[in-house]
């Protein structure tokens, strides 16, 4: 095992996980945005019109996305393993 191959490794876990933050966290910026945006047109400063909906936004994002997410980690975890034996050499 060479520096390279734990760079590549390393590299590819780093993008898998951008891939799987990016539904939920794209979900969260977008419906904060709004909230944000209303808050400030009515001035209404309450903390649950900014929670709640990100919440409902982001457990509706994961049901919609849960699969492929899955699939994804264990894609990414079977390539790991397939690859154990060319990182031995």
């Amino acid at each position: 095992m060479n520096d390279t191959a734990v760079i590549h490794i390393a590299v590819e876990g780093l993008l898998v996980a951008g891939k799987l933050a990016a539904p939920v966290l794209i979900t969260s910026l977008v419906i904060g945005f709004a909230v944000s945006l209303f808050q400030s047109a009515t001035q209404i400063q309450e903390f649950t019109l900014a929670f709640v909906p990100k919440v409902i936004g982001v457990a509706i994002a994961l049901l919609v996305c849960g699969h492929w997410m899955l699939t994804t980690m264990i894609t990414f975890t079977h390539e790991l393993f397939a690859g154990i034996p060319q990182l031995l050499k």
